[in-house]
């Protein structure tokens, strides 16, 4: 049971892949079962097998990505929790934390980032579900910050956190896409002190 479960999730896994490049490249519409199946390297019955449409596949796929980049986030918080740091420094560590994924998922990116503003999806519910569990991520730990006084409780907490998260996802997009010889470390500096300047100042 547990191999062919393994093997499934192997499966699944290179139909993401090859999934997401595709569409990344081409779009969703120019995008066939028949090009992801043969990407994939599996017949195009196990792309069905799996999935029950390109839709589905697509919808499963986004949420097999954020999922993979609200626990990245979750774990860096809990990490600088396990050593006593502050929640700013959470966020810190979250920040560097997205820019990590994003590195390694260039295009999931992308592709949340393009689909994320279109309204005519039949996938645009599933958006929003994606988008609010990496979200929520973000705001317990502004709750959290704002509870143990690093915080202002005047900050709009629903709001700052999807500037935080938008930050980092259009600041890494835009690294790789135009300053490309930046390193991580310098991108993440940067968007340290805009957090640590902007965000965690010191409360009145």
């Amino acid at each position: 049971m547990d191999s062919s479960h393994s093997r499934r999730d192997a499966t699944r896994r290179k139909l993401f892949d090859a999934a997401v490049t595709l569409i990344a490249e081409q779009g969703f519409s120019s995008t066939t079962v028949d090009e992801i199946a043969e990407r994939a390297g599996v017949a195009k019955g196990t792309v069905y097998y799996n999935f029950a449409s390109k839709n589905v596949l697509f919808e499963e796929l986004l949420r097999h990505g954020i999922e993979l980049l609200a626990s990245s986030l979750q774990t860096a918080a809990d990490e600088v929790s396990g050593r006593g740091g502050s929640r700013i420094d959470a966020l810190d560590a979250m920040i560097r934390a997205g820019l990590d994924f994003i590195s390694r998922y260039p295009a999931l990116t992308q592709l949340y980032v393009a689909e994320l503003w279109r309204t005519n999806r039949a996938w645009q519910s599933t958006l929003m579900v994606v988008r609010e569990r990496a979200i929520t991520v973000v705001e317990t730990v502004l709750r959290e910050a704002v509870a143990r006084a690093e915080l202002s409780e005047e900050i709009d907490i629903p709001l700052t956190a999807s500037a935080l998260f938008g930050m980092v996802l259009v600041a890494a997009l835009d690294w790789q896409s135009y300053q490309p010889d930046r390193s991580i470390d310098e991108v993440h500096a940067a968007l340290s002190r805009l957090l640590q300047g902007r965000v965690g100042g010191q409360v009145a």
